[in-house]
């Protein structure tokens, strides 16, 4: 009631007319009120999405007709052995005698043949939808015929095909030649690949109903394909090459969807997702003796609420004067903390408002125009009944942290303070120091954290220092440590590769000649010629777009992630080839858009999705059908790639001062800005804590003019004592100091990787010696032909001839 009766006053203010007059319009205004109050987006951010969605979304839309082939090739073969009978009323020792056969039939060398034995193998990890009569029962058959497949050892055999696909020049040098490549030139490949990944994706599931040689199973290929067992290298390893000899032009026909897909499902089953590194992390701190952490992140951001200021009145008003006169300013409430040039973060979108965005203020010498310096009169406000205020919540989400570094700096300003002289890292001498100092140590240190990075920089610096006293470091070879020495030797041309895909998939990207082309495995043999197949064909477009941006932005976190707790220097290799790569532009970049129009993105056609389309009689489409799109609220996919992508541009900045820099450089602040439209609190965390590292360099003005982003950060992003991000006291960032920064982490990386990995430049002189004479004269040392035949000659030269003083030996 109270923004209703602001409303009126302004409407008063606005058209003359008397109060009583505007009365009887309050439940108007309390109905539109409403409308501009959206609620929470009701998403819940996970590893992935449900199994459905994921299943769905490996197939293009072009790709439908395949599914009856499939079937058409398997029950073509299936009828040849098996009489009368559909395959789900066989025996399970049925059942496997001919999943057996058709793996046997993948071993022919006519590529026809093999080809339609795959598709039958296909159809089978697609669940034999023949002869189901719901999804339910379609899964429940995929889950079974699968753990079948795997335990026939159909994995390995497909492995050997792919790699073959991969090498086959023929195929490559034909794609390179052809003016426009279609889903007819990734038939084999895409074939392979959907296999692989329904098998991945399927067996990742976990399921209570399992039996204990399922879960066995599930283990053991977990191990396999995070091992270097196929081609002396992890599964990934593999996949990321194909990425790369797309990316170079010389393989334009590789499906790089599904297989980009399947590489983020294994890097997920093997390493782990978002639950597991939490886990991971736990572990590892109670082994390096840290105390544990202080709340579960994860948690945390679930239980929090988007940020969302209420609009005011003369928000409300300001915005449709703005559309009626420009040059007309809108009142404004005194108590407004943001009463000055504030483009509202919590507004819907208006194309138009974007233009004159005061929100950057560009320009600072601009003279500030206050309310009551207006040719507008402000009304004296009528009373009106005090009314329910918003209750905050009691306390912050996140319990507030301190490092080594902010206690040493604080100790050292008062030392040279109050006594005039400092004692360097010393954190413990309080000689002389006044009484609140003391309190504020103690407070400092009651909440200091320690990381596991920490330790682990610490521990390397001491390897390079003393590498004889030390000893030589006990490596676990976990999953993550084989990927990372799998992937290390071509680290900066698989992650060029992936930003160039995501670059060509962003939807801000204009289509340029000289630019991939990653619509292969989407384009149809024969182009459309009717309207409605023009549009279905745009949705699929669209759609693979969305999902290839959806797997790079999980492919590049969960590397990220995985790498850093294993060892940060891993972390900061990837990391610094992102930057390197122009990752942090690219970001921004995709976040110049109508963010909001992304996320609720209507790019899919559910009756077409599978395994919906197999079961269901399709209804037939028409150009409205198309264009309703289904009824939720957002994309799920797309907004889990914004949130990947920020958590991404977190990483790559988090305490490092030259790539701050260039957030404020690159302008990302109005940018960042607008992705606080969307109302999800986990999206918002991760744009405000963007927003709060850049705000010391953004400029008073700057902060004056934002202070409800401002006050979100403070309830929201975890605090940092002594952090003055508020104020721009900043003694850490120096211009001159970047790229020396960027160059002494450069440099610790590569004593790394080279002290770990490089075992042919390791110094000779820290080579262990044998030192024991029985086995060194027990060596058995061969000699050349032409020293035997002239021994008699080398003795006479080299021994008997020279004097010996063995009194001089002796001493």
């Amino acid at each position: 009631t109270c923004v209703s009766d602001e409303l009126l006053v302004t409407e008063i203010a606005r058209t003359g007319v008397s109060y009583s007059a505007v009365q009887p319009l309050k439940p108007v205004f309390l109905f539109l009120q409403g409308l501009s109050e959206s609620p929470d987006l009701e998403f819940e951010y996970a590893d992935t999405d449900k199994w459905a969605a994921e299943l769905s979304e490996l197939y293009s839309y072009t790709e439908g007709p395949e599914f009856h082939l499939n079937m058409k090739c398997f029950t073509e073969d299936f009828r040849t052995h098996v009489k009368d009978k559909k395959w789900t009323e066989l025996s399970a020792p049925e059942h496997r005698a001919h999943a057996m056969r058709l793996l046997d039939g993948l071993d022919v060398t006519a590529r026809e043949k093999r080809l339609k034995v795959a598709r039958a193998i296909l159809y089978m990890a697609q669940g034999t939808f023949g002869d189901c009569e719901s999804e339910a029962e379609v899964q429940q058959w995929m889950r079974y015929n699968i753990f079948l497949l795997l335990e026939v050892g159909t994995f390995s055999a497909l492995v050997e095909l792919l790699n073959m696909e991969i090498d086959n020049s023929a195929a490559c040098t034909s794609a390179v030649r052809k003016p426009a490549i279609s889903l007819a030139d990734s038939t084999d490949l895409r074939v392979l690949l959907n296999i692989m990944y329904l098998m991945v994706e399927t067996v990742q599931q976990e399921d209570l109903s399992d039996s204990p040689e399922w879960r066995a199973a599930q283990d053991t290929f977990r191990t396999e394909l995070g091992s270097p067992l196929y081609n002396n290298e992890p599964i990934a390893v593999m996949l990321f090459g194909m990425v790369t000899k797309f990316c170079s032009g010389h393989a334009p026909h590789f499906p790089m969807k599904k297989v980009l897909l399947l590489l983020w499902k294994t890097i997920l089953f093997t390493l782990g997702g978002f639950e597991q590194l939490q886990h991971i992390k736990m572990r590892k701190r109670e082994e390096l003796g840290l105390p544990p952490l202080p709340e579960d992140s994860i948690r945390v951001v679930r239980s929090m609420r988007a940020a969302s200021p209420p609009a005011s009145a003369s928000d409300l008003i300001e915005q449709q004067q703005k559309r009626a006169r420009r040059e007309h300013k809108a009142l404004i409430k005194q108590d407004n903390l943001d009463a000055f040039n504030e483009k509202d973060p919590y507004k819907a979108d208006d194309p138009r408002e974007d233009e004159d965005d005061s929100d950057d203020n560009d320009n600072p010498l601009e003279p500030e125009t206050f309310p009551l310096e207006r040719d507008e009169v402000m009304p004296p406000p009528i009373p009106h009944p005090p009314c329910e205020r918003v209750s905050f919540p009691k306390g912050l989400p996140w319990a507030p942290k301190v490092r080594e570094k902010d206690i040493e700096h604080f100790l050292e300003s008062s030392r040279s303070k109050f006594i005039g002289y400092t004692l360097g890292s010393d954190t413990d001498t309080v000689v002389g120091l006044p009484r609140p100092i003391h309190e504020s140590i103690r407070t400092l240190k009651q909440h200091k954290y320690v990381s596991i990075a920490e330790i682990q920089i610490a521990k390397e610096e001491e390897y390079q220092k003393t590498p004889l006293s030390v000893g030589e470091e006990e490596v676990e070879l976990n999953s993550t440590e084989l990927l990372y020495q799998g992937i290390l030797p071509s680290l900066p041309q698989y992650m060029i590769a992936l930003l160039k895909i995501l670059l060509a998939a962003a939807p801000t990207s204009k289509a340029k000649t000289d630019s991939i082309n990653i619509l292969a495995d989407v384009l149809p043999e024969e182009m459309p010629t009717t309207v409605l197949q023009s549009m279905k064909l745009g949705v699929d477009v669209n759609r693979h777009k969305e999902i290839i941006v959806k797997a790079i932005s999980a492919i590049l976190l969960l590397l990220l992630k995985h790498f850093k707790l294993n060892h940060i220097y891993q972390f900061e290799y990837m990391a610094q080839h992102l930057v390197f790569a122009n990752c942090i532009p690219l970001i921004l970049k995709f976040f110049n858009q109508n963010i909001m129009s992304y996320i609720t993105a209507k790019n899919s056609i559910s009756v077409l999705d599978f395994p919906h389309c197999v079961v269901h009689e399709l209804p037939e489409l028409t150009a409205e059908s198309l264009e309703a799109g289904d009824n939720n609220q957002f994309c799920w996919r797309n907004l889990f790639s914004c949130i990947n992508l920020l958590r991404i541009l977190n990483k790559l900045t988090k305490w490092k001062h030259s790539r701050t820099m260039m957030l404020v450089v690159f302008k990302s602040a109005p940018i960042l800005k607008r992705a606080l439209k969307v109302k999800q609190a986990m999206m918002q965390l991760y744009v405000l804590k963007l927003l709060k590292v850049q705000t010391k360099y953004l400029g008073r003005q700057w902060r004056k003019s934002n202070m409800k982003t401002m006050s979100a950060i403070y309830q929201k992003v975890r605090h940092r004592l002594n952090d003055d991000w508020a104020y721009g006291n900043d003694l850490d960032a120096r211009p001159w100091d970047f790229q020396a920064e960027e160059c002494a982490l450069r440099a610790n990386i590569e004593r790394f990787n080279g002290r770990r990995y490089d075992k042919s430049q390791s110094n000779p002189d820290f080579v262990p010696v044998d030192n024991c004479l029985q086995s060194v004269l027990g060596q058995r040392v061969e000699l050349p032909e032409d020293f035997q035949m002239n021994y008699d000659l080398w003795l006479e030269r080299e021994v008997f001839s020279k004097p010996i003083s063995w009194e001089e030996l002796l001493q």
